[in-house]
């Protein structure tokens, strides 16, 4: 398999990696693409293109295999409970878990390390009417604008209460949703954020694919020119889809925006101190929970 372009990976699994879908090479223009099998139906793909310049970071992900989960990890003090800030390679998901693939996720209080958004996880349940993207019991990805009930708080098909704790199912806000049922949701906040929306910055950002099941997460390296630019808002859009998403979510970026396999970060993080430290973090694991409510692997 070739090297990744930052820090190795071990273990490298053989096997042949599909290639980057049509429309995203047609997007991206890449100059170079390689590729790195991570599990049975798990692909990572790196492409460099002088277009942008872009260093693009991808994961696809067969989400219909029962092995596979999506699993938020909150930035916790020791008590379970204290918010704080930890960077994605200091909140890589504990065994028996085993961690395919984790990025940054939501904005957050400088001064807190809260969340702005929704969080629901193992320890925590936070509720906020921003987009999120949930992963539940139908063990189909939503993404969206969640809707409140009461005291309850809806995402998709799944609704949670306040004192609830996960029972399957996790959340994780972002900022703004890019697709909504494969077209741009509006001007992506363009013409109110020109700073934010328009201009250039490194990106994180997860999409569906729900005819092929595939679900993809993101990462774009920016403020490094000519490694690589960024990308604005209208742009990530695009690249999602050109990647077939028909819905996508905007996760924190900037100093934030990170990817890490297997434990080990793979992008160039911008801030000159590395690794930003951050309020969650998001990850693609192999658990078998799904197998054994359901069927055996596919």
């Amino acid at each position: 398999m070739l090297a990744l372009p930052a820090c190795a990976v071990p273990d490298r699994p053989e096997g042949l990696v599909p290639p980057l879908p049509e429309g995203a090479r047609a997007f991206l223009m890449p100059d170079s693409v390689r590729g790195l099998r991570l599990s049975e139906g798990v692909f990572y793909h790196f492409a460099w293109s002088g277009a942008g310049p872009w260093a693009v970071h991808l994961v696809s992900a067969d989400v219909a295999r029962c092995e596979l989960d999506l699993v938020v990890v909150p930035a916790l003090e020791e008590d379970g409970a204290t918010r704080t800030r930890r960077s994605v390679t200091q909140m890589v998901p504990l065994v028996p878990r085993w961690p395919l693939a984790g990025v940054n996720g939501d904005f957050f209080a400088l001064d807190s390390g809260a969340p702005v958004g929704p969080e629901v996880s193992a320890a925590t349940t936070r509720f906020a009417l921003r987009p999120a993207i949930s992963w539940g019991p139908s063990r189909v990805p939503w993404i969206g604008d969640p809707v409140r009930d009461g005291d309850r708080m809806g995402f998709g098909p799944d609704t949670i209460g306040p004192d609830e704790v996960a029972g399957g199912v996790q959340v994780i806000g972002g900022y703004p949703e890019l697709l909504d049922h494969g077209s741009p949701a509006g001007d992506l906040g363009v013409a109110d954020r020109p700073s934010f929306a328009a201009a250039r910055h490194p990106r994180t950002a997860i999409g569906f694919d729900r005819g092929r099941g595939l679900l993809w997460l993101a990462v774009v390296d920016g403020r490094q020119a000519p490694h690589s630019a960024g990308m604005s808002l209208p742009e990530l859009a695009g690249l999602m889809q050109a990647l077939g998403a028909d819905d996508a979510l905007n996760l924190d970026g900037g100093g934030s925006t990170a990817m890490s396999l297997r434990g080990r970060i793979v992008n160039r993080p911008s801030d000159a101190t590395g690794e930003r430290t951050v309020a969650n973090s998001l990850w693609l694991i192999r658990s078998g929970s799904g197998c054994r409510r359901g069927s055996a692997p596919q």
